[in-house]
């Protein structure tokens, strides 16, 4: 028709009802890639002693290869300030890692646990990947170019509308866990990635690739 510009309608289109009112599309959730199943990926857990990203005192580290676990790593790491905020959570003091190395010092064996990986993975990645790039530049390093995975994320495609918190999830799956021992987070987190990558839990949505998955 002369003077009316011709639309196409997407799946963004606004939907006009019979009663006037705007529906909204439903918006489809995008792709959550996960780590090749014959590939390689290091799960990460830090705990810090205070509120500066900055401040690790620990760290977890546990390498998967193939779906296999076939490294663990746990540091105690010395940060740049001896207040501790946050010892009545993970149990670290300052005199339990006066002594212990500092990231810069620690960081050969964090790296070496990561060479190769194709995806670093956490629990509330945000947290990690923010504590991650402030130690190493206050350490001098440069920060992995390795993307992060978020297992928050992976469990709420997975199990909507249920509790998605570490102990939660965990509790799901039968897998154990010692909260905020930073090895026992990091592994969990490993194992959470190798059950949705193996297709050992149904998913109520396709919202995946990267992983094979056997049907239930």
């Amino acid at each position: 028709m002369m003077g009316q510009a011709l639309t196409r309608r997407t799946e963004d289109t606004p939907v006009i009802c019979r009663d006037g009112s705007v529906a909204l599309p439903r918006r489809q959730p995008r792709p959550l890639a996960l780590p090749p199943a014959d590939g390689t990926f290091v799960a990460i857990d830090f705990e810090t002693a205070d509120h500066g990203p900055e401040s690790a005192c620990a760290v977890g580290l546990v390498r998967v290869e193939a779906l296999q676990v076939v490294r663990r790593e746990t540091l105690l790491i010395r940060p740049p300030r001896s207040r501790f905020v946050f010892t009545s959570i993970h149990g670290i003091t300052w005199d339990m890692v006066r002594s212990a190395p500092t990231f810069a010092e620690a960081w050969p064996t964090m790296a070496a646990l990561l060479d190769g990986a194709s995806n670093l993975v956490a629990h509330n990645a945000p947290f990690d990947r923010r504590v991650l790039t402030a130690c190493c530049t206050a350490g001098g390093l440069s920060v992995p170019e390795i993307p992060f995975l978020c297992t928050v994320q992976l469990a709420r495609r997975y199990w909507r509308g249920e509790r998605n918190d570490l102990p939660s999830v965990c509790r799901r799956l039968g897998i154990g866990l010692a909260h905020h021992e930073p090895g026992s987070d990091a592994e969990a987190c490993a194992r959470i990635v190798i059950a949705a990558a193996s297709g050992a839990i149904a998913t109520p949505d396709s919202a995946f690739t990267g992983g094979s998955r056997r049907s239930s």
